[in-house]
């Protein structure tokens, strides 16, 4: 599937662009994405792959709320495993390229850096760093893959075969990696959870063995997992919503209007009005 910018849309959303505060007015870029196969479904979610041409003179300026989990990325110019971002993630697109980007499961920070993936928060290194990974292998074969047409399917098919032969010499994914799957999978399909407590009932583990799991796996705590989450729904309702700012503070569970547009505005730099006139 290939999806750009374009006129707004009421067709329910897939979660990648709900976690991308994409700027309609913005035509320089396309992205292609793919499942991954399925015997790596515990490990890794979906590829994207942008292909931009940004003319000469101007930027194209990428910014998203990202999910919960690590990314590996392979441009025509750089080779990087990224930690999860706390705040806002920004990606500047300039002239032409490519990249191909692959988001992991939870689970699978931990068994790529082979650490606690809290060191990892709001960081990236090169994949030749890797101990799991051959990153100088992966990169060959990718960028061999997409050189010639960036756009062309059986050349991106060819760049997500590469990246997924590299990753099966992980599997199988740990019962403990299977456990924060899972935690997050409830968190990100579960509008109505609001309390890190009830994320602990749902699962029988305490709150201390809860923030130890989220630390190692994915980096941050639970607190921040639910407001993650939050905000990915508000930016996607604030698109072609008709409930109105109250309306939208109250089904997220805001106390009130005041406090949703504060908690938006430090999350992206936008009010929640400023955001959805993007759209109107």
């Amino acid at each position: 599937m290939t999806t750009s910018p374009g006129p707004r849309r009421t067709a329910a959303r897939d979660d990648i662009e709900r976690a991308h505060l994409v700027d309609p007015a913005d035509r320089t870029w396309s992205i292609a994405r793919a499942h991954v196969s399925p015997d790596l479904t515990d490990l890794a979610r979906r590829f994207w792959i942008p292909v931009w041409d940004v003319p000469e003179g101007r930027d194209s300026v990428q910014r998203v709320l990202q999910y919960p989990v690590c990314l590996v990325v392979v441009s025509d110019t750089y080779a990087r495993f990224y930690g999860v971002v706390s705040g806002l993630s920004h990606t500047m697109l300039t002239g032409r390229g490519w990249a191909v980007g692959l988001m992991l499961q939870p689970a699978a920070g931990w068994l790529v850096t082979g650490e606690p993936v809290r060191r990892m928060t709001d960081r990236f290194v090169d994949l030749g760093v890797l101990p799991t990974l051959d990153g100088p292998a992966v990169t060959r074969g990718i960028r061999g893959a997409m050189g010639p047409d960036p756009h062309s399917p059986d050349a991106q098919a060819c760049a997500r075969e590469a990246l997924e032969e590299a990753l099966r010499r992980l599997l199988p994914v740990d019962d403990e990696g299977l456990l924060v799957n899972a935690i997050v999978d409830h968190v990100e399909s579960s509008p109505e959870l609001l309390r890190v407590d009830e994320l602990c009932d749902r699962f029988d583990i305490s709150e201390r063995t809860l923030q130890r799991l989220l630390h190692k796996r994915i980096g941050l705590g639970p607190k921040w997992l639910i407001r993650r989450r939050r905000l990915q729904e508000a930016a996607d309702r604030l698109r072609d919503s008709v409930s109105g700012l109250s309306g939208i503070a109250a089904e997220l569970g805001y106390a009130d209007q005041a406090h949703f547009t504060r908690d938006f505005r430090a999350a992206t730099g936008m009010t929640p009005g400023e955001f959805a006139s993007r759209f109107r």
